[in-house]
Order: structure tokens, then C-alpha cells, then sequence
């Protein structure tokens, strides 16, 4: 069973910046493919960016350029820095691991965490 962690979120003004952590038991990340989610209210969760466990990295197009995946095998991590934030980046977010090989928006998920919300005043 493979538990996710999800912390860094909170309240900040657009523009500014945030970084979110999973945190899960050694060995997860360097076994799995890593994404982060997110879900608006009323929205449907959609997929924000992702890095396989030999480092390619994918990203939404709404948040390229503005938002960095990265992953820390010695500390069991999965980092995302997100920079230069909009109103409509407010969400809960969620990171998730797949061993799929799918292409990471499309694979199936087999484990979630319990997400952190993330609030983008304007």
C-alpha cells in the first residue's frame, strides 16, 4: 500500500508563489510515475503536471512555463513550485503515482493523496 502526502499549500496573491510536497515511503517515487491533479469547485479534476521515474516531465498547457515538477529521491519527495499564480490556479491539489505507461494526463492512478488546497487571491 503506498501512502501520499500532500503538503505546502495555502493562501496567496496572484502573482506570487507556492510549493507543494508528496511526501511518501522510500522507494515510491523512484518505482512510479508522479503527477499532480488539481479540482476546482464545480470543476472536474484535471491533470497538471507529471515526471516519470527517469525524470521526463509533462505539463497542462495552462501552467507550463509557470510551473516546475521535480522529485528528490533521497528524501522521498515530489516537489511542485508553482510560480507567478492566477485566480483560476485555486484548486485542491492532488498528487497521484501510476506505473502505466500511457502517456501520464491519460494513465490509471493507483493511489491518490488526500490533497492541499490551494487559494489564488486576486
Amino acid at each position: 500500500q503506498v501512502q501520499l502526502v500532500e503538503s505546502g499549500g495555502g493562501l496567496v496573491q496572484a502573482g506570487g508563489s507556492l510549493r507543494l510536497s508528496c511526501a511518501a515511503s522510500e522507494g515510491t517515487f523512484s518505482n512510479y510515475a508522479t503527477a499532480w491533479f488539481r479540482q476546482a469547485p464545480g470543476k472536474e479534476r484535471e491533470f497538471v503536471a507529471g515526471i516519470r521515474k527517469f525524470g521526463t516531465t509533462y505539463y497542462a498547457d495552462s501552467v507550463r512555463g509557470r510551473f516546475t515538477i521535480s522529485r528528490d529521491n533521497a528524501k522521498n519527495t515530489v516537489s511542485l513550485q508553482m510560480n507567478s499564480l492566477k485566480p483560476e490556479d485555486t484548486a485542491v491539489y492532488y498528487c497521484a503515482v501510476t506505473n502505466s505507461l500511457v502517456l501520464l494526463p491519460n494513465a490509471r492512478y493507483a493511489y491518490w493523496g488526500q490533497g492541499t488546497q490551494v487559494t489564488v487571491s486576486s
